[in-house]
């Protein structure tokens, strides 16, 4: 339409969508898939070091991984439209455009008028990456503590049903299916708003100041308390976790 875009715009059109997250973060599987990570050197440092201290490491390395890929995330979808954006913190004609016309919906980009007049660029950006970090970091390490207690194909199954259990709590997925009549589809958004780890991961899924969805700090705080929950779980589960080492005749 020979319109400019704000530098942050593209990132936030990409990842203003459930599913678009959801398809993200499953690369994180092929990522992890060899966790927890049985080098030839292992042994020797279980020799040297206690249990705990060498998941810790693991936790660390997962924990920055994580954040790594989620930065290359951000700069190459931000890079996409660099030649013909600006940097302020405004939303551009493009952005009014795709949200006020309905535009986006033809193209697939969820630019929501809600997006636009309750938040700014940087804010924004910076809102939904960290949404998008705490949510795959919890997947992440739903992976890790499968696989710890269950074997590797259970981080798999672990890591596909959580995301399946965020994709099926879906809005647009009940009034569809269970032909719930409009009265009913509000309360049935803010019920999975609360409930689908993937819709608090969503930008405009939250609350901001007018209707009954989690605000974006009972987001937060429920991420969080998932992530040191599962921290801790990971640590409990290697005590009982049996080494196994290519090339070896037992376990550890």
């Amino acid at each position: 339409m020979g319109t400019a875009m704000q530098a942050f715009e593209p990132f936030v059109w990409t990842f203003g969508d459930a599913n678009s997250i959801l398809l993200i973060s499953l690369l994180l599987v092929l990522l992890f898939v060899d966790m927890p990570f049985l080098g030839a050197g292992v042994p020797y440092y279980l020799v040297r070091m206690r249990r705990r201290t060498w998941a810790w490491g693991q936790l660390v390395y997962l924990t920055l991984a994580t954040l790594l890929y989620m930065l290359f995330i951000f700069a190459a979808t931000s890079v996409i439209c660099a030649q013909n954006s600006f940097i302020g913190n405004m939303w551009s004609e493009t952005a009014a455009i795709l949200g006020y016309s309905g535009a986006g919906k033809a193209v697939a980009l969820p630019a929501l008028v809600k997006t636009l007049e309750m938040s700014r660029p940087y804010e924004c950006a910076g809102t939904i990456f960290l949404l998008m970090l705490l949510y795959t970091l919890v997947l992440s390490l739903i992976m890790l503590l499968c696989k710890l207690q269950k074997g590797r194909s259970a981080g798999i199954v672990g890591a596909f049903g959580f995301s399946l259990f965020g994709l099926l709590l879906n809005p647009a997925f009940f009034k569809d299916v269970m032909h719930l009549p409009d009265d009913l589809v509000y309360k049935a958004n803010v019920i999975v708003g609360w409930a689908s780890p993937l819709n608090q991961a969503t930008y405009h899924m939250h609350n901001f100041g007018y209707d009954l969805l989690p605000r974006l700090r009972d987001t937060y705080m429920i991420f969080g308390g998932l992530i040191l929950l599962l921290f801790l779980l990971v640590q409990l589960s290697i005590r009982r976790y049996s080494f196994n080492f290519t090339g070896t005749e037992g376990s550890l």
